[in-house]
């Protein structure tokens, strides 16, 4: 009496391996150029002369038209704003923060901003503009 029982041979298809690699390429490739930078649709205001900056370490704050303010392209408020300045200021205290308001935003709108920086002692502060 046999009672050997019969191995089948396992094998791994590596045909569609390559295949797969080349579909997990291109979907890295794709998701590595999304930019996840929030803006807000702004007219920049021009300016004869401007000064370049480095955006490494910028935070961002938007006043629209309306007088909306967003922080890093998120709505926001002034609370959240002087909340967010004082811990930025905490763990890097060499950021700079770029106020980018609209070209027809009215300027108390961009003056209640300057209070909280004013209130806060904030120095390091930029005028987003575009070149003329």
């Amino acid at each position: 009496m046999n009672l050997r029982r019969n191995k089948k041979k396992f094998a791994v298809p590596m045909n569609s391996m390559s295949d797969v690699a080349f579909l997990l390429l291109i979907f890295i490739m794709l998701v590595s150029l999304i930019n996840y930078r929030r803006e807000v649709k702004i007219d920049y205001p021009e300016a004869a002369a401007a000064q370049r900056t480095s955006a490494e370490k910028n935070l961002e704050i938007w006043v629209d038209k309306g007088g909306a303010v967003y922080l890093d392209g998120a709505p926001s408020n002034l609370n959240a704003i002087e909340v967010a300045i004082t811990d930025m200021y905490r763990d890097a205290p060499d950021t700079r923060v770029h106020i980018i308001a609209d070209r027809d935003t009215p300027f108390a709108e961009v003056n209640k901003v300057l209070q909280v920086l004013q209130f806060l002692q904030y120095r390091v502060v930029s005028f987003v503009v575009k070149d003329a």
